[in-house]
């Protein structure tokens, strides 16, 4: 892939090639012009589909001039499990050496451009350091996620006993490559009540579920709906960086639902699902049908019931335009977050720069306690003291009071009143299923869609994904879970794609999640609900350390900061099938002052 001793298949380049970063998206679709969407009469009602209007030129077969080769190193310079970073003119490539072969791919992960010579080697494929994604060294297909594009594979020979790559200049300066994909061959001109496909909701799962339906062939209608003005966009980016606009944070630009026939279907809000008709009924009383359906409609945020709910400034982010609102009050005014989870963590950090003061209201006594237990909570909380944020722990609202509807002041429990021009809501979400009440689609307790490996719900032709399952975890003894990860959520959509085309998967990743705060990143793999210790190695009040969540005699979770690549490694031992004991870390513990993680991908115990 990407290299030019064999001809490339057309629309191998991604299409950024076509349409630089800063002209993606500019007008969701501005009315008039190329990327007016067309309207469609359907049930008397006009909708907007975004269909396919022109697709980009193929990419012309790179001739020698666009080819880049060189001898890079003796066949000695590298250990077999090696891996090194080299240039290559136009850029690097990622050279790797396993079980005495050669390979060589890019150098960054597609998602967001970690090092991957960083990464972890294991099993035929490079797991990324940073968030987890693992690529194919004899592909660079991505294997498992997050991100949505693949790496360019490069052409090595062997020839007295040099290594010799030979890439095209194009694949090295993009660092990314989108898989081949179908076409839709039944656009939806004169049947626009009736889809193949149908995907409720446009997060990671709905996307990816789309994207691998086209990647594995699937040419007939797809059709992703959406509550969100805009096409897909990365969500988790939202609280790290408030500031974001919308196009900055698109996973694709327009061009690419139109050059696949993936049409997008946007402020649309299903109000039923008929599945012994296999229809589904919007907002706006618009009947569509399909054969095969994806849910994927994600959580809505839980709100304050206290006292003067309904005062101006008081937001839970959900859209770019919640985010930028915050931003925008806060310069220079005072903001007050409640909740100390991931989503309040992340927007006081941020606002820090912002705000004139910024203020955490919190039920439990220590930031991330239940997730990451008190010792590294305590930690963090610490970082933020130090950044200027106050904590009001053990306490929560009681009333939000106004001047000229706008508010002023925050009032807690414990009867402090805390001065707030604008107050943001992280306290957890609810899965957003209401619509499916009386669909006879099964709902457990809370709301959740219970599926099982292969993502299918209770009725046949029904798949669901994303926060709003709960799903069996192969590696926690099938235990039904619902974990509202971006990364689970991208393997859950692959998954629910390649069985709606028969094809019999199961979910088995690892979960991985990060969080990013004052320019320093926490990641974290496994599930760790009911953990009865934490084991610390490395300095918390430096901020690097590694911390193993351990449940009886066995590792469920490790976090860790400054240390990579230990969570990638913890990862991909889980994945493996091994299970790290509580006693292999004591012991590693017992001898080791240096944090060498070696022991862990050691075979056997």
């Amino acid at each position: 892939m990407g290299g030019c001793f064999s001809k490339p298949k057309p629309v191998e380049f991604k299409i950024e090639v076509v349409l630089p970063e800063k002209e993606r998206g500019k007008d969701e679709l501005s009315a008039g012009g190329k990327g007016s969407p067309r309207a469609y009469q359907g049930n008397g009602t006009a909708r907007h589909f975004h269909t396919e209007e022109r697709l980009p030129a193929p990419h012309s077969y790179p001739g020698p001039q666009d080819c880049v080769e060189a001898a890079i190193c003796h066949v000695k310079d590298l250990e077999n499990g090696q891996m090194r970073e080299v240039e290559l003119g136009w850029g690097k490539v990622l050279l790797v050496k396993d079980n005495g072969e050669f390979h060589a791919l890019g150098h960054k992960c597609p998602h967001y451009g970690a090092p991957l010579v960083k990464g972890v080697l294991s099993r035929g494929r490079v797991r990324c350091p940073w968030h987890g994604a693992c690529f194919n060294i004899s592909t660079g297909d991505l294997e498992d996620f997050p991100g949505l594009d693949s790496l360019h594979k490069f052409q090595v020979k062997i020839e007295k006993e040099k290594v010799y790559v030979r890439a095209s200049k194009q694949a090295l300066q993009l660092q990314r490559r989108t898989k081949v994909m179908a076409k839709c061959i039944s656009p939806s001109a004169g049947h626009s009540g009736s889809t193949n496909v149908l995907i409720v909701g446009a997060g990671a799962a709905g996307l990816v579920c789309a994207e691998t339906l086209r990647q594995e062939g699937f040419s007939d209608r797809i059709v992703l709906c959406t509550l969100d003005r805009h096409l897909p966009y990365d969500r988790p980016k939202l609280s790290k960086s408030l500031d974001a606009q919308p196009e900055q944070l698109a996973l694709r630009p327009k061009e690419f639902f139109r050059a696949y026939g993936i049409e997008v279907l946007t402020e649309a809000q299903v109000v039923t699902v008929d599945v012994r008709n296999k229809k589904v009924v919007f907002k706006d009383g618009f009947k569509l049908e399909y054969s095969k359906l994806l849910l994927a409609p994600g959580s809505s945020p839980k709100t304050l019931s206290c006292k003067g709910k309904e005062v101006e400034n008081v937001f839970t982010i959900r859209t770019p335009e919640d985010a930028n609102r915050v931003v925008r009050l806060a310069r220079g005014r005072n903001a007050v977050v409640v909740g100390a989870g991931f989503l309040g963590m992340e927007v006081a950090a941020y606002l820090t720069e912002k705000a004139h003061s910024v203020s955490v209201v919190e039920l439990e006594e220590t930031p991330f306690r239940r997730f990451l237990g008190e010792r590294v909570g305590r930690a963090l909380m610490k970082m933020f003291e130090n950044n200027r944020v106050k904590f009001y722990m053990q306490t929560e609202v009681s009333e939000l009071r106004a001047q000229e509807g706008k508010l002023k002041e925050v009032v807690l429990k414990s009867s402090k009143v805390v001065r707030a021009d604008v107050c943001v809501v992280g306290i957890g979400a609810v899965p957003a299923t209401g619509f499916l009440k009386q669909s006879g689609i099964g709902l457990d307790s809370r709301g959740f869609i219970p599926v099982n490996k292969m993502m299918q719900t209770n009725v046949p032709g029904v798949f669901a994904a994303g926060d709003a399952v709960t799903f069996p975890l192969a590696w926690r003894n099938n235990r039904k879970v619902n974990i509202p990860h971006w990364q689970m959520a991208h393997a859950q959509g692959r998954v629910a794609a390649q069985n709606m085309l028969a094809q019999e998967a199961e979910i088995s990743t690892v979960p991985y999640l990060w969080t990013a705060m004052f320019g320093k990143s926490l990641r974290y793999t496994g599930y760790g609900e009911g953990f009865d210790d934490v084991i610390i190695q490395g300095d918390l009040e430096e901020l690097k350390f590694v911390a193993f969540y351990t449940k009886g005699d066995e590792v469920i979770a490790v976090a860790s900061m400054n240390y990579d690549p230990i969570v990638s490694k913890v990862a991909e031992v889980l994945a493996s099938g091994r299970a790290i004991r509580k006693r292999e870390v004591e012991l590693f513990m017992l001898h080791s002052k240096t944090g060498d993680m070696s022991w862990l991908t050691g075979k056997g115990s």
